[in-house]
């Protein structure tokens, strides 16, 4: 059974990491190119407009596969070499494609989100978390470092002090104290998530897509460059956005006080 289900709702689009007997654990072989393959599909589809990433079962996704790690089988087998390569070309290829999907994608964390999968609910835009929900990077109770890029990408959600505080002591925080420190940007009963998430969804869906897509390359290149660049990026990318005809469809319904319909042109 592959690993990612895939549902289109309208412009909607909701992948399931289907592994619900191993907590949705990630890393066997194949995995990465199932998750680019995915994406691909997606930012070729004009017309899905967001995706929401969510797991089956109890747990959104539990990391990687400890039971191989011990037997040191699968993407952990091999020399150092091999492992590094198995990391390279697996895990973090799928790490890559949806931290490069060109639409919004809402991580909607149903469980546990551990180790390697935290950093996979945290390359997406937004989180909403179950209340049932829990987080943690506990590579250094495995004798292990942050190996797929979270280093990275918890302190640019929550912030240095609190990212090194959860590395440091491999300890898991519950959906309140997630929502709290910035982590997730709300916590619903299980229950809703889903529904919470597609009408999130929804929402951002109903925006000018060209416009919609531009906007997060924006801010996703935002985080890497100096604030003249930001300008100059948003000088040229505004330059294009002006000439659509969505861009002409918002102000004449502005004008109008009617809701506009955004067609993609």
């Amino acid at each position: 059974m592959s690993l990612v289900q895939t549902e289109v709702r309208g412009s909607i689009a909701i992948l399931t990491l289907s592994r619900p007997a191993a907590m949705n654990a990630l890393g066997q072989e194949g995995d990465g190119a199932e998750i680019e393959a995915a994406c691909a599909r997606l930012n070729g589809d004009r017309a899905i407009r967001c995706a929401i990433l969510t797991g089956e079962g109890k747990a959104f996704s539990a990391g990687g596969d400890v039971k191989a790690m011990q037997e040191r089988t699968g993407n952990f087998a091999g020399s150092g070499i091999d492992l590094r390569d198995n990391y390279r070309t697996n895990i973090h290829r799928g790490l890559r494609a949806l931290y490069n999907l060109e639409i919004p994608l809402i991580a909607a964390v149903n469980g546990a989100a551990i180790g390697l999968g935290c950093d996979v609910a945290c390359v997406a835009d937004v989180r909403i978390a179950s209340d049932r929900a829990k987080f943690g990077v506990t590579f250094l109770k495995l004798g292990l470092v942050p190996g797929d890029g979270g280093t990275w990408l918890l302190p640019r959600v929550i912030g240095m002090s609190r990212a090194a505080e959860l590395f440091y002591t491999g300890g898991v925080i519950d959906a309140a104290t997630a929502c709290e420190w910035g982590l997730v940007s709300r916590v619903v009963p299980g229950e809703m998530l889903m529904d919470e998430a597609i009408a999130l969804a929804e929402a951002m869906a109903a925006q000018p897509p060209h416009s919609l897509r531009l906007t997060k390359s924006m801010l996703r290149q935002g985080q890497t460059i100096t604030y003249d660049t930001a300008l100059e990026l948003a000088a040229a990318t505004q330059a294009l956005s002006h000439l659509t005809e969505d861009h002409r469809e918002g102000v004449d319904a502005l004008i109008e006080k009617r809701a506009p319909i955004f067609q993609g042109r």
